[in-house]
């Protein structure tokens, strides 16, 4: 079993900043991806960026130049910095570790509890 703890939403004005973290926990032999997704209301659950265990990003292409995913390998955490926000990224943020929890090449997926964002006009 894997936990992830998500922290670092809240509210902020149109043009402001947050950092969003996701930190993984439990029974890791090591991390293939991470990423966040978000949830606005009335709407399907999209991507918003990953990372993957040697480096690489990718992101959706509303938030690329405003978002940078980042990750510490030796704490198993995933960061999401929200520059230049906009009322349209309000949405329940999520983040997703993919995982393997041995040697075998059997790939597990988590989910975290979710974390909101609301940037106000």
């Amino acid at each position: 079993q894997v936990q992830l703890v998500e922290s670092g939403g809240g509210l902020v004005q149109a043009g402001g900043s947050l950092r969003l973290s996701c930190a993984a926990s439990g029974s890791i032999f090591s991390i293939n991806f991470m990423g966040w997704y978000r949830q606005a209301p009335g709407k399907q659950r999209e991507l918003v960026a990953t990372i993957t265990s040697g480096g690489s990003t990718n992101y959706a292409d509303s938030v690329k130049g405003r978002f940078t995913i980042s990750r510490d390998n030796a704490k198993n955490t995933v960061y999401l910095q929200m520059n230049s926000l906009k009322p349209e990224d309000t949405a329940v943020y999520y983040c997703n570790v993919g995982y393997f929890k041995s040697p075998l090449p059997i790939r597990y997926d988590s989910w975290g509890q979710g974390t909101q964002v609301t940037v106000s006009s």
